[in-house]
C-alpha cells in the first residue's frame, strides 16, 4: 500500500517541484540507494533484536517517511526522504521475509507464497485507492497521511501477534520442517549465499523489468492504444497474483525446487511465445503465462534462503537480488536501443530460463548431494 501510493503520486511530486525526466530519475534512485545500503545491515539486526522488532520498527518508520517525500522543497532533500524511505523499506523486506520462515517453521507446512501475494494485493489495493483519492482531488499529503495512519495501525496491531525472538530460524538450523529445503551439507553457507542470490538476480532482473517496459512494449511493438495499453500488465499482475495465492499448495504438493523450476521454465517459454506474436491479445496471454510462472520463484528462494541461512542468509541474498531489479529496466533500454524493443525483452525471458535451468543443481548442493 505505502509503495503503491508513492507510485502514484510521482507526477504530482514531479509537477510541484518542476523536476526534468532526468531530475526524476535522480530522486527516484535514492529509494534505491537508501535500500541497497539498509538490507545488508538487516540481518545483525535481527539477530540481535529478532524479527519481530525489527519487522515493526522498520514498518512504522517506513509509514512516517512516506509523509517526507510531499514535504520535500527541491530535488535533494526529495532524494533524502527517498533514501529514508527504501531504507525503511529494505529492512522491513528483509525482516518480514525472515519472520515469515520463523511462521513458516513454527506451522511445519510452507505459507511464504501466501504472505507474498498479499504484496501484490497490497499493490493492486494501493493503486486503486491512489487513482480514486486523485479522481477526488486529495492533496497528496492527505492521501500519504491517511495511508500513514491507516497502515501504521496495522503494523503496530499486527506486530502484536508476531512470533518472538526465541521462535527466530537460528543461524544452523535443521532441516526445513515442510521437508522442501534440508540444511546444507556439502557446501559453505558464502557459496550458498552466491548461489541463491544469482538465481534472485536473475528472477527479480525480469520480474522488476516488465512492468517498467510491458506499457511501451505494447505502444511501440503491438501498436496498441488508450485502455488496451495496460492490458499486458494487468495480465502479467493478476497471474502473479493468483500464482502466490496457490503456491503454497504447489510447494505442499511438488517441493520448492519443482516450483521455482518449473514456474521458471513456464514464465520463460511463455514471455517468448508472447513476443513472436503482434496480436496483442496473444501477447498478453504471453504475459500472463509469465505472471503465473515468476510468481512463486522469489518468494520460495527467500524462504529457502532463511531456512538454510537464517536472517543474515536472507539479507544477503535479498540485496543481491535486489541489485537485478534495478539492474534489469536500463540493461533492457541498452539492449533495446542497439537491437530492437522484442530483443530488448527477450533478455526478461532469457533470466527466467536461466533460473529454470539452474535450479535443479543448487537444490542438490543444498541438500548435500553432488551436483
Amino acid at each position: 500500500m505505502v509503495i503503491a501510493t508513492w507510485v502514484v503520486r510521482v507526477p504530482s511530486v514531479r509537477d510541484a517541484l518542476h523536476l526534468s525526466p532526468a531530475s526524476v530519475g535522480v530522486a527516484l534512485l535514492g529509494m534505491s540507494v537508501g535500500s541497497l545500503i539498509a538490507m545488508p545491515q538487516t540481518g545483525h539486526l535481527a539477530a540481535r533484536y529478532g524479527t519481530r522488532r525489527v519487522t515493526v520498527a522498520a514498518g512504522l518508520g517506513m509509514m512516517l517517511a512516506l509523509l517526507l517525500p510531499f514535504l520535500a522543497p527541491n530535488l535533494w532533500v526529495l532524494f533524502a526522504a527517498l533514501m529514508l524511505l527504501g531504507a525503511g523499506n529494505g529492512v522491513m523486506d528483509v525482516a518480514m521475509n525472515a519472520q515469515g520462515v520463523a511462521v513458516e517453521r513454527a506451522v511445519a507446512r510452507p505459507v511464504m507464497s501466501s504472505f507474498h501475494a498479499a504484496y501484490s494485493l497490497g499493490n493492486l489495493a494501493g493503486a486503486a485507492l491512489g487513482s480514486l483519492l486523485l479522481g477526488a482531488h486529495w492533496a497528496s499529503f492527505s492521501h500519504a497521511l491517511l495511508i500513514t495512519l491507516g497502515m501504521g495501525a496495522v503494523v503496530a496491531l499486527s506486530g502484536l501477534r508476531l512470533l518472538p525472538k526465541r521462535a527466530d530460524v537460528p543461524e544452523a538450523p535443521p532441516a526445513d520442517p515442510a521437508g522442501a529445503t534440508p540444511a546444507p551439507a556439502a557446501s559453505s553457507p558464502q557459496a550458498l549465499i552466491w548461489l541463491l542470490g544469482l538465481l534472485c538476480f536473475l528472477g527479480m532482473m525480469g520480474e522488476g523489468s516488465l512492468g517498467d517496459w510491458s506499457g511501451l512494449y505494447s505502444k511501440d511493438v503491438l501498436g496498441v492504444s488508450g485502455a488496451a495499453l495496460g492490458a499486458a500488465y494487468t495480465a502479467f499482475t493478476l497471474a502473479m497474483t493468483a500464482g502466490r495465492a496457490l503456491g503454497d499448495g504447489w510447494r505442499s504438493r511438488y517441493g520448492d525446487h519443482r516450483v521455482v523450476t518449473v514456474g521458471a521454465l513456464v514464465s520463460g517459454v511463455g514471455l517468448l511465445l508472447g513476443l513472436l506474436t503482434l496480436n496483442p491479445y496473444l501477447a498478453a496471454l504471453g504475459f500472463l503465462a509469465f505472471g503465473l510462472g515468476v510468481a512463486n520463484v522469489v518468494p520460495v528462494l527467500y524462504g529457502t534462503a532463511g531456512h538454510a541461512l537464517a536472517g543474515r542468509g536472507i539479507a544477503r541474498v535479498a540485496t543481491i537480488g535486489y541489485a537485478g531489479f534495478l539492474a534489469g529496466p536500463p540493461l533492457i533500454g541498452f539492449v533495446s536501443q542497439l537491437t530492437s524493443l522484442r530483443w530488448g525483452m527477450s533478455l526478461i525471458a532469457l533470466s527466467l530460463l536461466l533460473v529454470g535451468l539452474l535450479t535443479p543443481g543448487v537444490y542438490r548442493r543444498l541438500a548435500g548431494r553432488p551436483s
